[in-house]
Formats: C-alpha cells, sequence, structure tokens
C-alpha cells in the first residue's frame, strides 16, 4: 500500500458536500480523516471495480492502474498528481505521466488542488453527456481490455 495523499483527500473532502452524490475515497495510510465522505485504508479490487462501475467521476492520483480501471469502464478520471516537493513521492513521475496524458477523451488533469471543483464539474458534464453505451458493447470493451491486460478472454 502506497503512502496517504492527504493533499487530494483534504481538497475533496472539502469539495464533497456541494457535489450532491455520495463521495467514497481510498485514503491510504494518511493523517487526515474525512469528515464530509466514506473514507476506507484499502478496497479490495473487485470491490474497487463494483464501485468504479457505479460511479459518475474517478478522482485519482496519477496511477496507471487507475486510469485503465477507469477506461475498462468508460469513465471519466480526474488525476492530480503525487509531487515530489509536497514529499507524497520519491520523484515526480506522477507529474510526467499526466502531462503524457493530457487531453486523451475521458481524461481530466488538475495539477493542485485549487483547479479540482473546476475540473470535478468538468469531468461531471461528461458523464452526463456520454451515451450510453450497449450491454453487448460494455461486453465486448470489457473482453477486449481483458485480453489487453492478461492475454486471455
Amino acid at each position: 500500500m502506497q503512502l496517504g495523499f492527504d493533499r487530494l483527500i483534504e481538497a475533496v473532502d472539502k469539495l464533497a458536500p456541494d457535489l450532491g452524490m455520495k463521495v467514497i475515497a481510498q485514503t491510504g495510510k494518511g493523517t487526515y480523516q474525512p469528515k464530509n465522505m466514506i473514507a476506507r485504508v484499502s478496497i479490495a479490487p473487485a470491490e474497487f471495480e463494483n464501485l468504479v462501475q457505479e460511479s459518475q467521476l474517478i478522482i485519482s492520483h496519477a496511477g496507471i492502474g487507475t486510469v485503465l480501471t477507469a477506461q475498462r469502464f468508460s469513465k471519466p478520471i480526474l488525476l492530480i498528481p503525487r509531487r515530489f516537493d509536497h514529499g507524497e513521492h520519491r520523484n515526480d513521475h506522477q507529474v510526467a505521466t499526466v502531462q503524457n496524458l493530457r487531453g486523451r477523451a475521458g481524461l481530466l488533469v488538475a495539477m493542485d488542488e485549487a483547479e479540482l471543483a473546476a475540473k470535478i464539474a468538468e469531468g461531471l458534464a461528461l458523464t452526463s453527456a456520454r451515451p450510453q453505451m450497449s450491454s453487448t458493447a460494455k461486453q465486448l470493451r470489457s473482453a477486449i481490455a481483458e485480453f489487453i491486460e492478461h492475454g486471455e478472454l
């Protein structure tokens, strides 16, 4: 398990009451205790996938695993990178990651917590504007993603 990301958790916690929806956070081993959202230190992979499927928007550090999961379930994702200068990571590879991913469909980037509210609104607008995918298309997309990620159907 990675270190907590208190800067992100606290920023989202402050915005949560104005979102009008349930917010669930996987906090890791951080010290900040959210007051306005459901907080869990960790979430098992199968449950995480279920939560992603039910969600309107994923907000995450710039971890590729979460990006791939959001894409697999056609969910918009908002990334905020952990930063070395804040003591959140051993280097700034997450900053480089978001710079390389920026501009991709369904993927938003906030470089700091001051950008979060606007980017969350933008991400939620993507969800409401997105046409619903048929169950057959969802199954096909899931099978392709499974093959790409694991080499099997």
